[in-house]
């Protein structure tokens, strides 16, 4: 077996081959002990019903977003990742595995496996190889559906001249745009995205929802700036500053092909949400086990053990449910931000089981369609009007989801 890369995706299923006795290399061009310099964010809950909670540096009982004027309590605990047990974590499940350092630059495969010659002439083979290198993946193909949104964000960990947000809190979407023009109002809108740290400590991030073309980070900065001066608050002094851009719809990846993909490789990146680590440590275990079998098989070639693997990775029901986040996504892109204002406000109105379940990705298709038709029923008109007209391709995005 060959994991290509070792960032979380990487590390979450190499985490969960070896246990199972597999011989697993892997290829990075970094030390897989390097530190990861992107924060990243959970839902609690995940890590309680994982037993994995003490991998939390910080966890907020106090979480709202703001649609209005009053704040909205979300009756939900938000966690944010210690990225260093994280890694420590995974890395300690994998334990003796062989790392080599490099770039994967060919590829070819027969009955037997596939070959990976390396940008340094290093060639290594393996029955499966796993491409976790990220949504611009080394080897892994997906066909082209048109322009991919990507969600855009800019952020700052530091200590300001007074508190950007209450002391404890959690903010999950703040939409108050008091401090832009009204012209500025009609262009896309951005959302606050912040949390108190502890010790004088927080992090301001303003963010766009996933467009096409995104958000540019020059205009995110200056927003999250004047959303500060706004409120008298100034930045003291700037501990780390977070640029993010990562894709929202791409399209699933071929399951037919010979190399298997993990992580932001295969899609998993949530197109509703933009959560990616709850579902690499949900749906690492199952792959590996399907890999496991699959190996066990004298009668199965390595394509067999490769369409095994993507058939327990993307499920048809999986298929669907990521076919009907993709037209969901489709239909946020072309919202005002007085309409998502309303959207957030219904949604969030939904049982909590629903709405947590939406973001988490872990509803059952029936279930979700459930959530969205309540959704629907319980939005005001205008937003109602905006989810049943069908422009672009929503049409087609609708069509998959039904087909699966």
């Amino acid at each position: 077996m060959l994991v290509l890369g070792a960032g979380p995706a990487g590390l979450a299923i190499a985490s969960e081959l070896v246990p199972l006795g597999l011989r697993v290399m892997g290829l990075s061009a970094d030390d897989p002990t390097s530190p990861w310099p992107n924060t990243y964010g959970i839902w609690a809950a995940e890590l309680d019903q994982l037993h994995l909670s003490h991998l939390l540096k910080h966890r907020w009982s106090t979480c709202v977003s703001y649609f209005g004027a009053d704040p909205v309590a979300l009756s939900r605990d938000y966690g944010l990742f210690d990225p260093g047990k994280l890694q420590r974590h995974w890395l300690g499940r994998c334990s003796g595995m062989d790392w080599r350092r490099g770039l994967a630059a060919g590829l070819s495969h027969d009955d037997q496996g596939s070959q990976v010659t390396t940008q340094e002439g290093e060639v290594l083979r393996a029955r499966l190889v796993i491409d976790t290198t990220g949504h611009n993946p080394v080897f892994v193909q997906r066909p082209s559906l048109g322009p991919v949104a990507a969600q855009a964000a800019y952020g700052i960990v530091g200590t300001f001249t007074a508190d950007p947000v209450p002391p404890g809190q959690f903010v999950l979407m703040d939409y108050r745009s008091e401090h832009l023009s009204p012209e500025e109002r009609q262009a896309p809108p951005t959302f606050l995205y912040a949390m108190d740290l502890g010790e004088g400590r927080f992090f301001v991030e303003e963010t766009s929802l996933a467009l096409a073309p995104p958000v540019p980070i020059e205009v995110l900065q200056d927003r999250l700036r004047r959303r500060l001066a706004h409120r008298g608050v100034a930045v003291l002094q700037q501990e780390h500053e977070e640029r993010c851009l990562f894709p929202m719809n791409l399209p699933l990846p071929d399951l037919r092909q010979r190399v298997l993909g993990f992580g932001g490789a295969a899609s998993l990146v949530h197109p509703a949400s933009g959560y990616l680590v709850g579902s690499l440590l949900r749906r690492a275990p199952g792959l590996a086990a399907a890999i496991a079998s699959g190996l066990a098989r004298p009668d199965l070639d390595a394509a067999e053990v490769a369409e095994l693997a993507w058939a327990a990775l993307w499920t048809p029901e999986l298929v669907r449910k990521h076919g009907i986040y993709q037209f969901g996504l489709e239909k946020l892109m072309r919202f005002s931000e007085q309409e998502l204002r309303q959207f957030f406000s219904t949604f969030f109105a939904l049982p909590e089981r629903q709405w947590y379940g939406f973001l988490t990705n872990t509803l059952s298709l029936s279930e979700l369609v459930v959530a969205m038709l309540r959704l629907f029923t319980q939005a005001p008109a205008a937003v109602r009007w905006g989810l049943m007209q069908l422009k672009g391709r929503e049409t087609a995005l609708l069509w998959r989801a039904l087909r699966g």
